[in-house]
């Protein structure tokens, strides 16, 4: 069985540490339904855009958007571009119904221990579509192969013989069903998963993605989805050459995943910080939560209630100065629609009336 060699160093659990801490805000804050969808919808973009774009593909971010809402008829590129777009859209929503098939099982068991060889066939299968011929298609590859960065022609790792891929990849599986493999924390189980599938580099074309895609899946069946909402692969493609060389340090340094696990812990934990910060900006340093929950608000109300919860109450004479462009009337009306949504209460009569946080 196959068994990974690292070392948790403090870098590590720091990471970790801010992923935790990241995750529990984004998990927790009060965004509205609208809000949620659009980061969804980034997320999905950015992974398609970045991970097919880290291995060559020729296509700008605006042009993936577009075959992604379906515009692909307006965008003029190789047909192997358009198709990688596609492909990798597929396998964004592939993720995402796995993780819904999971959520709603019984077997409350399920997660990243029941991973098997067929599934990862399967993501290849969806990858390459249109990319291989279909009997390559989920199929182990039959020559052996080194991996040249598509962006630099480097040459990066040194792959395992053909004789040396079902060992190999039987291993990986035993180990992430195993004790062991189950008791690892998911964002150092989805790196070890992301490193080992492109260490052992089954398929003739297309492993750096499945090898990403794989890794998405572990930590979303781990509990890592976290509202859909991030993109590692925006981080790798910023900085290629620093990606690959994260994966070849391992074999320079016999097997010790350390450096890479540093590595793509930092990634995780600066995407999500960078989430979390865009998340606090809507939902207003959270303070909205306990207030008004999933409630819309308009950006007049929400001014509103922010001054409530620093400083208590609003009453003419804070409005007046707050809203200096506004007339009581529309302010008024603004107050009346929070009362009505249960948000605020008058207190007191005619101009000396205050409002409250129910």
């Amino acid at each position: 069985m196959y068994l990974p060699n690292y070392t948790v160093t403090n870098s590590i659990l720091t990471y970790i540490g801010k992923i935790e801490a990241a995750k529990a805000l984004i998990e927790n804050s009060p965004l509205i339904p609208s809000w949620e969808k659009d980061f969804v919808k980034d997320a999905q973009i950015r992974t398609v855009h970045y991970s097919t774009h880290l291995e060559g593909n020729l296509l700008e971010f605006p042009e993936v958007k577009k075959i992604i809402e379906g515009y692909e008829d307006e965008v003029i590129a190789f047909d192997r571009d358009v198709y990688e777009v596609l492909n990798y859209r597929e396998i964004v929503k592939f993720i995402e119904k796995l993780f819904e098939k999971a959520k709603s099982s019984e077997n409350k068991k399920y997660s990243s221990d029941m991973l098997d060889l067929e599934l990862i066939l399967k993501i290849h299968r969806i990858l390459s579509r249109k990319i291989l011929k279909e009997g390559r298609r989920g199929a182990i590859r039959t020559k052996n192969a080194d991996l040249i960065s598509s962006k630099h022609f480097k040459k990066v790792l040194v792959f395992p013989k053909v004789t040396e891929i079902m060992p190999n990849l039987t291993g990986f599986l035993e180990w992430v069903a195993s004790k062991n493999g189950r008791e690892t924390h998911p964002v150092l189980k989805a790196g070890i998963a992301h490193y080992e599938l492109t260490r052992i580099h089954p398929f003739d074309d297309q492993n750096g993605r499945t090898a990403r895609a794989l890794s998405t899946l572990i930590l979303y069946l781990d509990g890592y989805n976290i509202k859909s909402f991030f993109s590692l692969d925006e981080h790798f493609d910023k900085n290629p050459m620093d990606y690959y060389n994260h994966l070849a340090i391992v074999q320079e340094d016999k097997g010790d995943l350390t450096k890479w696990l540093e590595y793509f812990s930092k990634a995780l934990a600066i995407e999500l910080m960078c989430i979390k910060e865009k998340v606090l900006r809507l939902s207003k340093d959270a303070k909205l939560k306990g207030a008004v929950g999933q409630v819309a608000l308009n950006e007049r109300q929400e001014k509103i209630v922010n001054y409530i919860q620093d400083f208590g109450f609003i009453n003419n004479s804070k409005w007046k100065k707050m809203f200096s462009d506004y007339s009581d009337d529309t302010i008024l009306r603004d107050l009346q629609d929070l009362m009505k949504k249960k948000v605020v209460k008058k207190v007191g009569k005619t101009k000396s009336a205050r409002y409250v946080l129910r």
